[in-house]
């Protein structure tokens, strides 16, 4: 007995939310990192490389993690869903361009604070308005109603998340 309940029928593989959304998601970021490359107020440096590809939607986790005051390395990482390590590698790599910095931490001189240099936050205010531009060229292309729908209803999907595996 197959394991499949169709083998000629299996176009379920292509068209399931789980890859709609991750499709969006690639198509999402690519957007608002050309955007990024071509905006005039992300200092020189940066935009080249988000022009070349360096910059990828892994480096796109800090920027949407980073906390305006900065974060501990072991905070950043479990917000954007990564190890310690791995994140540790990315803020390596924007540190070594100028888009984070680490600093001490206030309270606990054990720590160290990941924090937004001031690229870094012409870089967060290019992503603003990559986003923004982004989510209305979705809402022309889709429709303002079903953005608006898609909006929400991902929003209240994305509210009941824990981040377990169950």
């Amino acid at each position: 007995m197959s394991v499949v309940s169709s083998a000629s029928d299996d176009r379920w593989r292509q068209s399931h939310l789980g890859r709609l959304l991750g499709q969006a998601l690639r198509r999402f970021d690519e957007r608002v990192l050309t955007l990024m490359a071509h905006n005039h107020e992300v200092p020189l440096a940066l935009s080249n490389l988000a022009a070349r590809g360096q910059v990828s939607a892994a480096h796109i986790h800090i920027t949407r993690h980073l906390a305006l005051n900065g974060s501990r390395l072991t905070d950043l990482a479990e917000h954007a869903g990564m190890s310690k390590q791995a994140m540790g590698k990315l803020v390596d790599q924007c540190a070594a361009w100028g888009l984070v910095q680490r600093a001490a931490h206030g309270h606990d001189q054990r720590a160290r604070l990941v924090q937004f240099t001031p690229d870094g936050l012409a870089w967060l205010k290019a992503f603003e308005l990559a986003v923004g531009q982004a989510q209305a060229e979705f809402a022309q292309e889709a429709g303002s109603d079903v953005a608006t729908v898609a909006m929400l209803g991902l929003e209240a999907y994305a509210q009941g998340y824990t981040g377990s595996r169950r």
